[in-house]
């Protein structure tokens, strides 16, 4: 006892509690960390960066007027519906009503699907094309035969591509230092290179370095920038780039990217007719045309600047549809407005809504795609898809097209499973 009164005597012993009282700081501060990098993770991204990472459930959805593709987690890329150019890849020109896989290949990481035809990328940053391809159109140098692409060929040999987006006749995408390229049809000078010309190989868009996301619509493009500004050029006429004006002319003003408005805090975009966007704190904002309340406002007038939708602060993606928006929130829950001609809000119903509905009860949705039909991810990886069945078009049988891929030739008002989920270990 008299040996451990002399050690706690010691003056040394206030260097051993500043010790310890130093550790519980650091334990603390790492705990902190900890929690704020988990809160951080369920809120969209912020500051932006133009990175090509692919986690192993990753999964990626888009659709056109006339097919759909998907990526499921295990890196495998499905299509369905119209391929008289051979855009669902399978190396025919045959429609499918169902799922079939393109190809073998199980590293895709991201699709977009244009008009008549696809481009993707894989995990190694190269970009892959398949569809029409004819000199008026998207001509990627595969010769004056190659009027019909039936399986994935690439483009060029480059392999640091990170995004890629496309209009009905065009291809916009980023690379991993930031540039912005595109190539395509070019009227109302929707590229973004200044001209009205079309090109037939990719161009970079001015010489910025900082481009991060990109959403294309049949008509303009709009773009965030890593400071979390928003550009937008192309085709304006009903207000789709939110900076106060209208332009359905081309104008060589419109022809390169121009910033809308002033905000530097926006995180997330989505256009077609009618613009949405997230900005950093969680909420909702939106513009353009609003005839069938498809900005979600409560009203059908056209706002040709941001409006915010609602208070809510908790908004996680959005995309806009032929007239209609869809919304996921961090909870994950799914929420619908607008057009509801075909049952695309999937409410059930075909009543058009002016401000946002939640669709079904389910609170496990982590992704969807929108156009005249809708399709969505749910955490179990499951496939699921609603709306417009699809009928005519481009095929030579004049067959119902099988837009939805469960096999049916009728509408769906609310979410039918079309593709089990796939486990990834």
């Amino acid at each position: 006892m008299k040996v451990i009164k002399n050690i706690l005597s010691n003056k040394s012993v206030k260097y051993i509690h500043i010790f310890l009282l130093c550790c519980m700081l650091l334990v603390l501060a790492l705990i902190l960390t900890a929690c704020n990098e988990y809160e951080a993770s369920l809120m969209p991204g912020y500051p932006l960066e133009p990175k090509l990472s692919i986690p192993s459930t990753h999964q990626t959805i888009s659709l056109s007027e006339g097919h759909s593709m998907v990526i499921m987690s295990d890196g495998s890329l499905w299509a369905w519906g119209n391929n008289y150019f051979g855009e669902l890849g399978d190396g025919t020109m045959s429609n499918r009503n169902t799922p079939v896989q393109v190809g073998t290949d199980t590293d895709w990481a991201s699709v977009s699907a244009g008009g008549g035809f696809t481009v993707a990328l894989k995990i190694n940053g190269s970009l892959w094309y398949w569809g029409a391809s004819w000199s008026d159109v998207i001509n990627i140098n595969l010769g004056p035969t190659a009027y019909r692409i039936t399986t994935p060929v690439q483009i060029g040999t480059d392999t640091d591509w990170v995004s890629v987006a496309t209009g009905s006749n065009r291809i916009v995408a980023v690379k991993a230092d930031g540039s912005l390229w595109a190539w395509g049809v070019n009227w109302h000078g929707r590229l973004g290179d200044g001209t009205d010309t079309d090109r037939y190989a990719p161009v970079q868009i001015g010489t910025d370095m900082d481009w991060a996301v990109v959403a294309v619509s049949h008509t303009h493009t709009i773009a965030l920038k890593t400071d979390g500004s928003l550009w937008a050029w192309g085709y304006n006429a009903a207000g789709q780039f939110g900076d106060g004006t209208t332009d359905d002319q081309y104008s060589p003003i419109r022809s390169i990217p121009i910033q809308a408005g002033m905000d530097t805090d926006w995180v997330s975009v989505s256009t077609g007719d009618h613009t949405v966007a997230i900005k950093a704190d969680g909420s909702l904002w939106a513009w353009g045309s609003n005839q069938w309340g498809q900005l979600g406002d409560g009203t059908t007038t056209n706002r040709y600047i941001p409006v915010q939708i609602g208070t809510d602060t908790d908004w996680a993606s959005a995309v806009t549809g032929g007239g209609y928006t869809l919304a996921i929130k961090n909870d994950g829950s799914l929420w619908a407005w607008g057009s509801n001609w075909e049952g695309q809000l999937g409410d059930g119903t075909t009543e058009h809504r002016t401000r946002p509905v939640q669709v079904g009860t389910d609170k496990d949705w982590i992704n969807v795609a929108a156009g005249d039909r809708i399709i969505g991810i749910r955490a179990d990886s499951s496939v699921w898809s609603w709306g417009w069945r699809g009928e005519g078009g481009w095929t030579e049988e004049g067959a119902t097209l099988g837009l939805l891929g469960d096999g049916a030739a009728e509408n769906r008002h609310s979410p039918v499973k079309i593709m089990e989920g796939v486990y990834v270990p």
